[in-house]
């Protein structure tokens, strides 16, 4: 067996597809802290003084045997009433959301149409399901009608998608979507991990901006990202979140996270409402971001969010920009299959309401010095 790893290593490492855990250092161009909330001081009041307060600061168990506490309960109600919908629960992960999610309400005589770009917990969700699957090109959604009317299945349909897709950056049309799913009787589920915290009124991500909370079955909300704490929400109806909590194994079967860090979560969905100066300083930094690359001829594919790839091809050429990158001070990665299609490896640029314009200016001397690197190496 450790012949067999080791084989399949080297492999990777052949085909420059090999990952370390190195940390990038310089000015951040990977993080998901997209308003720059990760080192706020309200945050680490906010664990402390739970931990001062509570007898009790390790779960123990489960949320279904010992691993409970009010402030899980407290948290869920919070968060359901700031995107506007009954009920949510809380997972460890955003992984374990989708995972539990999907897993969990479809069955296998149902049908789910996802998007190709999806992730890959979306992804190993529908897996581990075992629905039939329809996985349509990304945002095409004359194929994504064309499979709906021509699906005979007795079960269930389900569309699913991401809200703005984590490695392209470009967004789904949610009301074209929802008209869609309405239409062909089918529910709609939206991953708006890239979205909460950034989108619409306070952050409350893109379902809520478009209007079409009534037409959505389920929202996935990570909190790791622009919330800058830990785990997810899975929201909806208070009907969904109790079949959750009898049906999602990674729910049922995952000690609960220690009640300090609902305190966290909490906290961070409070500096999130706050937080409108930061989401507009994000919104022109990435729309002038945008604008430079694009007239510079990057290839920064169809999308117009704080997520912009800068697409470049092969897996060593993608390895070269980023390591030109990292030496003139930013903190960057490249990006490489099977997380993107190949072919398509990048460079994938977050921005962050900690960067300015300088910061933009300085990244584009530095990614066309690069290039201009690369036709002189050709």
């Amino acid at each position: 067996m450790l012949e067999r790893i080791a084989a399949r290593l080297a492999a990777l490492r052949k085909a420059d597809q090999l990952r370390d855990l190195r940390m990038p250092s310089g000015i951040p161009l990977s993080s998901n802290d997209y308003l720059g909330l990760a080192a706020h001081p309200r945050l680490k009041e906010a664990i402390a003084g739970a931990l001062d307060r509570d007898s009790r600061f390790a779960s123990t168990g489960s949320r279904l045997l010992t691993g409970n506490h009010e402030r899980w309960e407290r948290l869920e109600r919070e968060f359901a009433d700031f995107i506007g919908v009954e009920a949510a629960l809380y997972f460890p992960s955003g992984y374990a959301a989708n995972i539990g999610l999907l897993s969990s309400i479809l069955k296998p005589e149902d049908t789910v149409f996802s998007d190709a770009a999806n992730h890959a917990s979306v992804i190993d969700g529908i897996r581990l399901s075992h629905a039939k699957r329809v996985i349509f090109p990304h945002l095409d959604l004359n194929y994504l009608e064309d499979a709906l009317r021509s699906d005979r299945a007795a079960g269930e349909r389900v569309v699913v998608v991401e809200s703005i897709f984590s490695m392209d950056g470009d967004r789904a049309p949610l009301s074209d979507l929802a008209v869609l799913c309405e239409r062909f009787n089918a529910s709609l589920i939206v991953d708006e991990a890239h979205t909460t915290g950034v989108v619409g009124l306070q952050g409350r991500g893109s379902v809520d901006a478009t209007g079409r909370a009534d037409r959505v079955l389920a929202t996935v909300h990570t909190c790791g990202k622009a919330l800058a704490s830990m785990g997810a929400f899975v929201a909806g109806s208070r009907l969904l979140r109790e079949f959750l909590i009898n049906h999602a194994r990674p729910f049922i079967f995952t000690t609960a996270l220690p009640p300090y860090c609902a305190a966290h979560v909490s906290e961070a969905i409070a500096l999130t409402r706050e937080a409108d100066v930061q989401r507009a300083h994000l919104k022109q930094l990435s729309e002038y971001a945008h604008r430079r690359m694009r007239a510079a001829a990057f290839d920064t594919g169809n999308g117009d969010s704080h997520i912009i790839p800068v697409i470049l091809g092969s897996n060593e050429t993608a390895l070269r920009f980023a390591s030109h990158l990292t030496a003139a001070g930013f903190a960057v990665r490249a990006i490489r299959p099977p997380t993107v299609p190949e072919g398509s490896s990048r460079l994938r640029l977050s921005m962050n309401a900690g960067l300015t314009v300088e910061d933009i200016d300085a990244l584009m001397e530095a990614l066309t010095s690069v290039r201009e690197a690369e036709v002189v190496r050709e």
